[in-house]
């Protein structure tokens, strides 16, 4: 895979996101932690040079994971952590972003993967999914990140689940390296952002890269749709490898993240990394329908 920009980095396209090490929804432990660790060994030693986390994945238990498996961490290899939120104890999620409490989550970080420095933090909104909630001033936010910057805790910043106005101001404010924002070939709500990104050179990297119960879509619907079918039939792959081999030809620096808690899938997953997509297949693809919100 040719490597893309994460700032002034470069990594393998399709990296891992370890949400889904926890337990359901995030939250507790792993049935298997041994599996866990196999499948963070396993990424790293077949060119995953991207692992995406949370200290709220658990919480604690995800990075605690990755500490165990990977550390001393391979040389290339970028963490990337988000802060800005919080989980209460029957595993809800909430916001947390005021200034002081990002920087206790940045030192969290440090503390439980065992680094000096983050190669990566994503600030975590919250005005898409709690648009009634009062965020902190994006400014004093990515302010207290860029000092953690200043003082060598952090590497990168960049931004999360933001709208397009967000993005814009925080490119400006803070100098943002990436967006990390719901997007599928079921859910292109987010191409004006895209598009942004390109202007500005900032990596894209999609969270539900497949679609999601959550937001739009899904495997299901992948599997179930007569375009990425014919596609999938022509380069004898999966309904989900067309799907991430559609998100890395849409935008130059887009970054992928899927994540599981399984070697075979986690194999299927970066061979998708290795599908050439033609003219013709792209063609097809664009008339894929998007799925309603929540369907």
């Amino acid at each position: 895979m040719t490597q893309r920009n994460l700032g002034g980095n470069t990594v393998n396209p399709i990296g891992f996101g370890s949400m889904q090490l926890a337990g359901p929804n995030a939250f507790g432990p792993p049935a298997d932690p041994d599996n866990a660790e196999a499948v963070l060994r396993h990424a790293a030693a077949n060119g995953v040079e991207h692992i995406d986390t949370a200290q709220i994945y658990g919480p604690d238990i995800v990075n605690d994971l990755i500490r165990e498996a990977l550390h001393p961490y391979p040389e290339g290899l970028r963490l990337a952590t988000k802060v800005g939120g919080a989980r209460d104890d029957r595993g809800g999620w909430h916001p947390s972003g005021d200034p002081e409490s990002l920087k206790r989550q940045v030192e969290e970080n440090l503390r439980s993967l065992r680094v000096e420095r983050l190669d990566l933090v994503n600030l975590r909104r919250f005005e898409r999914d709690q648009p009634e909630h009062t965020e902190p001033a994006l400014a004093d936010q990515l302010g207290a990140l860029a000092a953690l910057r200043d003082e060598g805790k952090i590497d990168m910043i960049g931004i999360s689940n933001a709208r397009l106005d967000t993005v814009a101001s925080a490119i400006e404010l803070a100098g943002v390296v990436c967006v990390q924002n719901a997007y599928s070939i079921l859910n292109r709500t987010d191409d004006d952002i895209i598009e942004l990104c390109r202007r500005h050179e900032v990596a894209f990297v999609p969270f539900f890269p497949l679609g999601s119960a959550l937001g739009s879509g899904g495997p299901k619907h992948l599997a179930a749709d007569e375009h990425v079918g014919a596609v999938a039939g022509k380069h004898g792959a999966t309904a989900t490898q067309i799907a991430l081999a559609w998100l890395l030809a849409r935008y130059e620096r887009m970054l992928l993240i899927p994540g599981t808690a399984s070697i075979a899938h986690l194999d299927e997953n970066l061979a998708a990394g290795r599908i050439e997509l033609d003219a013709d297949d792209l063609e097809r693809l664009e008339k894929v329908q998007p799925v309603p919100l929540g369907a």
